[in-house]
């Protein structure tokens, strides 16, 4: 220890310092608090033809096992509402005979669940490598302008609101816009003007990829299974046809 003081101590101001990740400043995704417009008593009650397809979705489970619905109810709370205040949460537990805090957890661990009004069209950019690779940050940009606000905000008029998101599953078609339950894909930022275009003016855009690929094949072409598969049967061995 005596060596450690004399020897070691002095000479801490050359050793590296220790760098952390910034601190969150949002609680977005694990605190409630009580809103004007999402509370307790903020008005929600699924419809009946919500209800009839909830009841019919919960009874794809084993009795007892209602609780494995939660997903479902949630997004017919969403697509009914266009959000999930605290009042629906509270109303899907009680349906489904769990204690709310089940559905807390859900709510708050998968970020498409909105707990809050995201616009009426929620556009939402991945941010995650292969599209920050592909230059995400300026289809943020680009987003952001068209939408009339910023990442995590909502435009005056309540049509837009945008979010960055981490990872939409479709890395091989990087950079990722997204628009509700609609993927746009290889988007430039001449698309991404595009499509809030088009959206704006009442219309919808075609999904998928901007660039002309049909689904994920690789950009620059094939690059394997470039000949004509095989007929059935074959290298199979002649005894066996019989």
């Amino acid at each position: 220890m005596f060596i450690l003081k004399k020897y070691a101590l002095p000479n801490l101001a050359h050793f590296r310092k220790i760098s952390r990740t910034a601190i969150l400043s949002s609680d977005e995704l694990v605190v409630h608090r009580d809103s004007e417009d999402n509370n307790e008593t903020t008005p929600f009650e699924f419809t009946d033809a919500n209800m009839i397809r909830l009841q019919a979705i919960i009874k794809n489970y084993p009795i007892g096992s209602a609780r494995s619905a939660l997903g479902a109810a949630l997004d017919l709370v969403q697509r009914q509402m266009g959000w999930v205040p605290i009042s629906a949460m509270h109303k899907v537990a009680a349906i489904l005979g769990v204690p709310r805090m089940r559905v807390y957890e859900y709510a708050t661990f998968y970020t498409m669940v909105k707990r809050s009004f995201k616009g009426k069209y929620h556009v939402k950019v991945c941010t995650t490598t292969p599209c920050m690779i592909m230059g995400s940050d300026t289809i943020l940009q680009a987003a952001e302008q068209a939408c009339g606000c910023t990442a995590g905000h909502v435009s005056d008029d309540g049509l837009f609101g945008v979010d960055k998101v981490q990872c939409a599953g479709a890395c091989a078609n990087a950079p990722v816009l997204i628009v509700e339950d609609d993927y746009y894909e290889d988007v430039t930022v001449c698309d991404v003007a595009e499509i809030i275009c088009t959206i704006r003016n009442g219309g919808i855009p075609q999904a998928g990829p901007r660039s002309g690929r049909f689904a994920a094949e690789p950009s620059c072409g094939l690059t394997s299974l470039c000949s004509e598969p095989p007929k059935p049967g074959y290298f199979v061995q002649p005894a066996l046809l019989k």
